[in-house]
Formats: structure tokens, sequence, C-alpha cells
């Protein structure tokens, strides 16, 4: 990558500022740039006022009460997640949460516009390899909902010299491990299947990501990109070894048991592997963690 071409904005606004917005404010303040953020929940505001941000709204993003509010900023970042309330919470946050924020983004002189999306919008199964270009048609109904959300930002681009639409993997990092919880809580049998494939990445790896995202001025990059890490791995492959780590026995999968989790995706989990190799080659980034085992040490290593 042309390092010209390479210079954080100087100020950032963050849409929903939880578990990955929480993160990035931390790096952008200490790169010197300016952060503000909306969030709905006040003791979340009341924690991220505490490390440094210059403006803390809270405020339901789908709402255009914030919009006169704010003060003025070079980027955005879009990653709110869900209001909780199943479809109806899925749409509120992020189709109708997209539209006031690229609302309020007309009306300013942004030069970057991010959105974290999802890999779940693909549907393909059977351990296909899935790129930026695989088809979404058929994806699960959460998965159309962002899908949407991303056509918003696509409609809106001439808005922007930088957009990029990220969709994440599963995220996993300090605080958030899912599987080590589920490995710890299941007493040697985990719900539902492990002959699929996961496709994850750390949460410092996603930050990374957005900083080489906020950084890059050539337009030609704008555009949608997979962010995982490089080794897609079937989900009884990464138990069996967490729990050789925590010196359990191999965890049984029980097909008949479904989690609530689960259900909410259909029952089962799409066996699918993701390329992350658009983003590595137009950012210029790899991940730090590259597997499951990268990331799992050293969060086991902090936890011992």
């Amino acid at each position: 990558m042309d390092n010209s071409s390479q210079r954080l904005p100087d100020s950032v606004m963050i849409f929903g500022c939880g578990y990955v917005g929480s993160a990035l404010a931390e790096k952008l303040i200490a790169n010197g740039v300016r952060v503000g953020a909306l969030t709905r929940n006040e003791e979340t505001a009341e924690v991220l006022r505490k490390k440094g941000l210059s403006e803390v709204v809270i405020e339901e993003v789908d709402s255009d009460r914030w919009h006169k509010v704010l003060g003025d900023y070079s980027a955005a970042v879009n990653c709110v997640s869900s209001a909780g309330g199943g479809l109806a919470g899925y749409r509120k946050s992020y189709f109708e949460g997209q539209r006031s924020i690229l609302n309020w983004a007309a009306t300013t002189n942004l030069s970057h516009y991010i959105y974290t999306s999802s890999t779940s919008v693909y549907p393909q199964d059977g351990g296909l390899l899935v790129d930026e270009n695989a088809d979404t048609t058929d994806a699960p109904e959460t998965g159309q909902v962002l899908l949407e959300s991303e056509k918003l930002i696509e409609a809106a681009a001439v808005s922007f010299k930088n957009w990029f639409v990220l969709r994440l993997a599963g995220i996993y990092g300090p605080g958030r491990h899912f599987l080590l919880d589920q490995l710890n809580e299941g007493r040697g049998v985990i719900p539902g299947r492990g002959d699929y494939t996961l496709n994850l990445i750390h949460l410092y790896d996603i930050v990374a990501v957005i900083m080489a995202a906020l950084s890059s001025n050539l337009a030609s990059r704008s555009g949608i990109y997979n962010v995982a890490d490089d080794s897609p791995s079937l989900k009884q492959e990464i138990l069996a070894w967490l729990a050789a780590q925590v010196g359990m026995s191999v965890p049984q999968f029980d097909p008949d048991v479904i989690s609530s989790r689960l259900k909410r995706r259909g029952g089962r989990m799409p066996d699918r592997r993701v390329d992350n190799s658009k983003v590595k080659a137009a950012l210029n980034w790899q991940p730090r963690f590259k597997s499951y085992r990268e990331g799992y040490e050293e969060l086991l290593a902090n936890h011992r």
C-alpha cells in the first residue's frame, strides 16, 4: 500500500459504542484522534466518558433527535448491535439505524464511512469457500436485514470518498469467549452438532482492520470486505483443542438438543468457509491471531 495514502481522520464518530466500538475508541484516542460516540445505554456512556471521549450522546440510533446535537466529525463508524426483540430489533438497529445515520451524514462532510456487517449474510453450506461475490439470495431473515442495510450505504456512497462494509465473522476476545464458556458450562455435552465450520475473528484484529480502513484515502478501495482469520475450523476441532488446554475431556455433541441461540438461526449453522483474501490485499492487513489457537492461547494466559 502507498504510505502516502495512509492518514487517520482527525475525528471519528462511533455509533453503537459497545464491545467493538469501545475497543476502537481506545485505539483511536491513543493515536490522537478526537472521538465521539452514540449509545442507548447510560452505564456505557459513563464508561466511555472516563475513557476520554470528547462527546457521548445517549439516544436510540434510529431516532433523528440526535442529528442536531452532534459536533463535526471527519469520519463515522457504525458498529451497532441488535436492540433485541428478534427480527424487529434487527430492523430497528441495523436498517432504521443505518438510515438515520446516513440522513445525518448527508448534512456533513465525512471523508470515511464504515459499517460492520456480518458474514451471516452468506447462506452457503457444504464446506464451500465464499468470497464477497457469493450469492446471498437465500440469506436468513436477519441476514436479509443486514443486506438491506448495506445497500443503503451503496446508494449513499456518492456522499463519501471512502466507504467500507466490513462483514465480520464470529467475534471473540477479552471478555467475550462464547466457545470457552460453552465448554465450561456444558459439563461434557455441547448442544447441537460440531461437524460444521466456524469462521472467527479476534476483537483486536477487527479494530486493526477498521483502523486500516480509516487510514485508506484511495476511493478505489471502497467496497464490501469479509473480515475473518486465516483458519476456518470445525467446531468440534476447536472445542477439543480448548478442552485439552484447560484439562477437560473432549466434549460430546448432542444434535437433539438445540440451544435458544441456535433456534434463532434456524436450528443449524451453515458449513461454509469465509475467504479473507480481498481485505488482506486491499488494506495490507494480516490477522495478528491467524487462528483460534493464537487467540485463545492469549485469552487463557490472561485468565490463569
